[in-house]
């Protein structure tokens, strides 16, 4: 691949564009907003001129709603050699585009895995997909040839090809995507109007609920509204699920002892079906998940801490496998907590001793 065309600068092509060009590429960056992909291009994500003829690789980073339409007008213009779109839905445009006639021999769906809260080319970053998964999503029509711009395309960006139906893909994202950001939404919407001193209690676990639910509203508008099928089937049994614990929780209030035990009995289901869910969560570079020591470290809120612990764990012999930070509301400290093999865990904590760190249980 020596050129391609990002249409639609916010924070996925502009992410695709910049790591495109870090790796040579010559990529030509539109927007329906002209000041977006001059922004993009800014940032040294390519350029804003029209490419003199047909490009090797056409990227369409529009909404949802829009992909088809826009899709559509590029494979119309001869744009590009091949086509891909990064929509985070795919059997809609896939059956958009059939209904339209086109030849889709040039044409592949794909979705990287990855963003963040912030939308927009300058919440963009060349290493936004790298070790994320890359959903390729080829019909039957797909020309080789085309399949590999997008594998060229996914290694440019330092991502995880993954190839599967677009239904198929539609139904996993729902349940692992779509239905969880609204679950955090609902979540978080509880402490709208929730009293100050209840607020300030907010801890680690409070945050990593809702911390999705700081997204933009327009923007998973748009995406829900291209998938609401598998999404609303999944909230209907997550609404059942609510349903039972609700009864179960009111039946530990009851006076009968044996109406106690149903309620006991019922939340211990719901807590054991997730504990048994959440150790199907991929762990480290997509392995399966490992189970890890926690030690806990209190910090001062001062530059320079975190490298002086990790380099204390480096000098020390001990891999940090993840790290998580709860801040102390309302203190200019926080704890941090760092996760470790087992066996590592006298070997750091002595280490970490030895050098001052103030360690918690």
């Amino acid at each position: 691949m020596r050129t391609a065309l990002v249409i639609g600068t916010g924070l996925i092509g502009t992410s695709a564009a910049l790591a495109l060009a870090q790796r040579g590429v010559t990529v030509h960056l539109t927007d329906h907003d002209p000041e977006q992909a001059r922004t993009a291009a800014a940032l040294g994500a390519g350029t804003d001129e029209e490419p003199t003829g047909p490009v090797d690789l056409a990227v369409v980073a529009a909404p949802p709603a829009h992909v088809a339409a826009t899709l559509a007008d590029a494979m119309r213009r001869g744009l590009a050699r091949g086509y891909l779109d990064v929509a985070s839905v795919k059997g809609g445009p896939r059956r958009e585009l059939e209904a339209l006639g086109l030849d889709l021999s040039a044409y592949i769906g794909s979705h990287p895995m990855s963003g963040r809260e912030k939308s927009g080319p300058l919440a963009a970053t060349g290493d936004l997909f790298e070790g994320r998964p890359w959903v390729l999503t080829p019909t039957r029509d797909t020309d080789t040839e085309v399949l590999n711009l997008a594998l060229e395309l996914v290694s440019h960006c330092r991502a995880v090809p993954v190839v599967m139906d677009a239904d198929a893909h539609d139904r996993a994202v729902a349940l692992v995507s779509h239905m969880p950001h609204l679950v955090s939404s609902l979540v978080a919407a509880r402490l709208e109007h929730a009293e100050e001193a209840a607020v300030r209690l907010c801890g680690q676990g409070i945050r990593d609920v809702t911390r999705i639910a700081a997204s933009d509203p327009r923007m998973w508008i748009d995406i829900l509204s291209a998938n609401p099928g598998p999404v609303a089937d999944l909230l209907t049994d997550v609404a059942a699920d609510l349903d039972e614990t609700v009864q179960a929780l009111r039946a530990l209030q009851a006076s009968d002892e044996a109406k106690r035990r149903e309620g006991t009995t019922g939340i211990e289901d719901v807590l054991r079906r997730g504990n048994a869910g959440q150790v199907r969560v991929p762990g480290k570079h997509g392995s399966a998940p490992r189970v890890y020591e926690t030690v806990a470290v209190l910090i001062d809120d001062q530059p320079g801490q975190l490298a002086r612990i990790f380099a204390d764990a480096g000098a020390a012999g001990v891999n940090i496998e993840d790290v998580r930070i709860e801040h102390a509301t309302g203190q200019q400290a926080g704890l941090v907590q760092l996760m470790v093999e087992p066996k590592a865990v006298p070997v750091l904590t002595s280490a970490l001793r030895e050098r001052g760190w103030a360690l918690r249980q």
